[in-house]
């Protein structure tokens, strides 16, 4: 009877697992299709769901950062506390992510994206200092995967947007602050390209490449990208916002 009893007990424990993987890959799986639809505030509550099945999963984790980080530009827009508050929870999620999996580019990169949003409302020291770790880490996860577009592209913001500066900041951020590290448009624009080469589908590689360009005084070229952009459906949360610029800008252009 012990022996009947105990087999009967494996039997259902092995039931309960399987149960709860299937579970499991229905959350991830209602998480992933919420993120295609670009609904990250849904795809977070899946992905939160699936982080209490099995935590401490990296790649689940990934995912919880990115839809918070997500969460900050889709409407309702959040409050500026409210994006603060998102984005430094996404960094936490995207830190413990490449703390287990280190080596995974995606997951170095997400910290890096958590970093660029903190700087955008930070003071000028904190937006420097997180400007460094946005660099940092944005190599970091190039060198792990040369062929990542998002690499590619969050290096090239890190340029334009140093090279943008004045002299006048320039002089200031290196007296008071240290400066930050040298940056060019052309290399801006090298990695835009680069970035459109791997995700030639991706609006937001053609639109930010089109500022680029503009920055660099190529307007013919920047207007053929603006176009190359809008023509695409949008494929992650930040591109109905580049669209939105990217209108703007060929406004002025003609």
């Amino acid at each position: 009877m012990l022996k009947r009893g105990i087999l009967i007990a494996l039997l259902f424990a092995s039931a309960l697992v399987g149960r709860g993987a299937e579970d499991l890959d229905a959350l991830l799986k209602q998480g992933l299709t919420a993120e295609v639809r670009l609904d990250p505030r849904a795809a977070l509550v899946f992905f939160r769901q699936a982080d209490a099945a099995k935590p401490d999963d990296p790649f689940i984790l990934q995912k919880i950062a990115q839809q918070l980080s997500d969460s900050t530009s889709v409407a309702p827009l959040p409050a500026k506390e409210e994006r603060r508050r998102l984005v430094g929870e996404a960094l936490t999620y995207a830190q413990r992510a490449a703390a287990l999996a280190p080596k995974n580019a995606l997951n170095v990169l997400s910290v890096a994206i958590c970093y660029g949003k903190l700087a955008l409302d930070s003071g000028t020291r904190a937006k420097i200092e997180n400007s460094r770790l946005v660099k940092r880490h944005a190599e970091e996860a190039l060198a792990l995967d040369a062929a990542s577009d998002w690499a590619h592209h969050i290096l090239a913001r890190w340029h334009l947007e140093v090279a943008s500066l004045g002299f006048a900041d320039r002089i200031a951020l290196k007296v008071v602050y240290g400066g930050l590290p040298s940056a060019t448009v052309a290399e801006a624009i090298a990695h835009f390209q680069r970035a459109a080469e791997l995700a030639p589908k991706q609006p937001s590689h053609h639109i930010e490449l089109a500022f680029a360009l503009l920055a660099a005084s190529r307007k013919a070229d920047a207007r053929r990208e603006f176009q190359a952009g809008l023509d695409l459906p949008d494929s992650m949360v930040v591109d109905a916002e580049a669209k939105e610029r990217a209108r703007a800008a060929l406004a002025k252009l003609k």
